[in-house]
């Protein structure tokens, strides 16, 4: 069994609450909008992190993070990429991704919604952590805590950051 911290849309912002949180975790995954380096370079101190650039991301951030993740752990394929819809709303190209990979778990950001989901379509799990940073129109910033056993989710949390505002 490993623990999993699942993050998006940090935004260059990465705070005590943040670190707290994923300091237990065995893996970290940034679903993209990183912002600066030093974030994913925090993060990476805690764990080993996977991470995709976003829509954000400079030239620092896309030469250092692939558009898209593919692999397996703990008998779990899963595909992380930014920006990706939602269930029944998938542009062409995701669906020609979701048909062709089958990931059992697709992780995106880019929205800000904290959204878990499973697409009966696709017949993956759909996540998304919601927003840990500071900008966009999120009240609440989140990130999503998770088990993973022989290809099984477990005990998934979401986790609660406090107000997006700087007050």
């Amino acid at each position: 069994m490993k623990r999993f911290g699942l993050i998006s849309d940090t935004h260059s912002y990465l705070d005590d609450r943040i670190i707290a949180h994923l300091k237990d975790c065995d893996e970290i995954w940034h679903a993209g909008d990183i912002g600066v380096p030093d974030v994913t370079d925090r993060l990476a101190e805690l764990a080993p992190l996977r991470a995709v650039y976003g829509n954000i991301d400079g030239g620092d951030l896309r030469a250092s993070f692939p558009e898209n993740l593919h692999f397996e752990t703990e008998g779990l394929r899963v595909w992380i990429t930014h920006i990706a819809g939602t269930p029944g709303r998938y542009q062409p190209p995701i669906r020609e991704v979701l048909t062709a990979k089958k990931p059992d778990l697709l992780v995106c950001g880019h929205s800000h919604i904290c959204r878990v989901e499973r697409d009966k379509r696709f017949g993956h799990i759909h996540m998304n952590p919601g927003a840990a940073g500071r900008h966009g129109f999120h009240k609440v910033r989140t990130l999503l805590k998770f088990e993973v056993e022989k290809g099984k989710l477990e005990n998934l949390r979401v986790v609660e950051l406090g107000s997006r505002s700087r007050s």
